[in-house]
């Protein structure tokens, strides 16, 4: 059995940099005529000149060998996370929501999503304090698998193989590029509107403008690959912190102005609405543990897994506790601040922030120009991730370089996203209300995986195996456990178009249900494909 993923062979030089080891180019060699070679070769010498200088990342899903793993600047891994979550993301959804809910006439059962529900009888501070522990807890579960990155040397999804096999991880890779296509999706729509509200007058520059400007940009990152997304990520919170900042400090007086909802905030929370209100915490936490080791893979093999683990948890946890709590407070003010509201009936979300950072006059629209782009950081690591799991769809995929399926990224989230804008409500509450059940399921069997199967031990993933159908799992059992625990999922969904009879009663409990579920069946089920196959 090969190993290599040990710690205790042989390692980068301890003053490794920043900059991980680049392999030679995507050999993209065929059989055709005298100009297509002329191309191609000039394309391949161009890459490799840009690899040489640590500017593109030529590698895609294939796993990383311990020669190559020299990164040394672990908090890189802060910064990136840190980065990621200061935008106006956090925010969006909880503001969106509150209009949402205050301009409808809705009961309990048409309301799954929002990170601020007072028809569920959550006044701000309950719902503050729910985003506060549920942030904590399931903000664990990414934290920890990044820890995974430089020990085993593979991507998050690539690791999966180990539970679904060569060809059944298709089916949770598909299910992850529909999640993270859709949260690009949610980011492009969200800066584009928020570059929109910029001219004074009304539609100089169109939403579907903005849009095509922010995936343009995002693409000249993630097609550079990892160290340029570090280095980006290393500097890019600081405009955003100062523009959150500014946008609070000037439109802090009105956030005291926060709805009453037909007296809720005098009713104590129920169960069914804490756990309801968790879930979409949850889904928005949880699938960033579908990617996570993707940015770690290149640090050392005897990195630190306390420092990745602490890292990860505190660049992850902090913005968006904060940040999700400011939407909430946002959202709740923004029917009582007719200027605020007169804003938002013009462009949505960026008209809300333009008119909190009006006082600032010029300065304020340039800071409402960083709050767009503050969604980068976020929408570039995540196309990167993009990139990689479109070579893991079908296995023949591998063989297409990585870089060039950030182009494809763009080809799909633009269209997407401008005809997304048109209904942004609904798409956003039927999107973020359904991600978190796949990728607890996901998640609970690659954990049994580990801990029960391969004894915690990440030297017992065969490393050469990673591509190698005859010795990894059928994936069946894994495929199995995670299909059957929507048996009793489904009953404890509350979403827009279905409310369980187990949800009824006690709140959205889907993403619970669907990791400890899913855990259980595995046990059993793995126990009987390893004896049968012996893999």
């Amino acid at each position: 059995m090969s190993t290599e993923p040990k710690t205790d062979e042989v390692l980068a030089p301890s003053g490794a940099s920043d900059t991980p080891s680049t392999p030679p180019a995507h050999d993209t060699t065929t059989n055709h005529d005298s100009n297509g070679n002329t191309r191609k070769t000039r394309l391949r010498t161009l890459l490799s000149k840009a690899a040489a200088f640590g500017r593109v990342e030529v590698r895609g899903i294939t796993p990383i060998p311990v020669k190559e793993r020299t990164v040394a600047r672990t908090v890189n891994v802060f910064t990136l996370w840190w980065s990621m979550n200061t935008n106006i993301l956090g925010c969006a959804p909880n503001l969106l929501y509150i209009i949402y809910s205050s301009q409808h006439n809705t009961d309990k059962k048409s309301i799954t999503f929002g990170l601020l529900a007072p028809v569920y009888g959550l006044a701000l501070r309950d719902a503050s304090l729910v985003i506060l522990f549920f942030t904590l807890l399931t903000t664990i579960l990414p934290a920890y698998l990044a820890t995974w990155g430089p020990r085993i040397g593979m991507r998050q999804m690539l690791q999966a193989r180990y539970s679904f096999g060569r060809y059944l991880v298709s089916v949770p890779v598909l299910l992850n590029l529909a999640t993270l296509m859709g949260f690009c999706v949610i980011m492009a729509v969200v800066g584009g509107l928020c570059l929109s509200s910029v001219p004074e007058d009304a539609g100089a520059l169109s939403v579907t403008v903005g849009i095509v400007v922010i995936a343009v940009v995002t693409v000249g990152i993630s097609f550079c690959g990892f160290t340029v997304l570090h280095v980006y990520e290393r500097y890019a919170w600081i405009p955003a912190t100062v523009a959150l900042i500014v946008a609070v400090g000037t439109g802090g007086g009105e956030l005291r102005k926060q709805v009453v909802y037909d007296g809720v905030e005098r009713l104590p929370p129920t169960a069914a609405a804490v756990l309801s209100f968790g879930m979409i915490v949850a889904s928005y936490m949880v699938p960033w543990a579908c990617l996570s080791s993707d940015f770690t893979t290149y640090l050392r093999p005897d990195t630190s897994s306390t420092k990745i683990f602490t890292y990860t948890y505190l660049g992850l946890a902090l913005p968006t506790i904060l940040l999700m709590t400011l939407g909430a407070a946002i959202g709740n003010a923004i029917p009582n601040v007719p200027a605020w509201q007169a804003a938002y009936d013009r462009t949505l979300v960026g008209g809300v922030l333009a008119a909190m950072l009006a006082p600032a006059g010029g300065f304020g629209k340039f800071l409402v120009v960083i709050l767009s782009f503050s969604l980068l950081g976020n929408m570039a690591a995540t196309s990167y991730s993009i990139t990689l799991n479109l070579q893991l769809l079908l296995p023949w995929l591998v063989k297409v370089p990585r870089y060039l399926f950030s182009i494809v990224f763009a080809a799909v989230v633009i269209p997407v996203a401008i005809k997304a804008a048109g209904e942004f409500f609904e798409n956003l509450e039927n999107f973020v209300a359904l991600i978190g059940y796949w990728s607890s399921a996901f998640l609970a069997i690659v954990l049994v995986e580990h801990f029960v199967f391969r004894g915690g031990d990440c030297g017992a993933y065969e490393f050469d195996a990673w591509n190698d159908a005859k010795r990894l799992p059928w994936g069946v059992a894994a495929l199995a456990a995670g299909v059957l625990s929507f048996g009793l999922v489904v009953p404890s969904m509350a979403q827009v178009w279905w409310t369980g009879p187990i949800a009824e009663t006690t709140g959205d409990i889907g993403f619970e249900l669907a990791f400890a579920v899913s855990g259980v069946l595995y046990v059993p089920l793995r126990w009987v494909e390893r004896h049968w196959t012996g893999r």
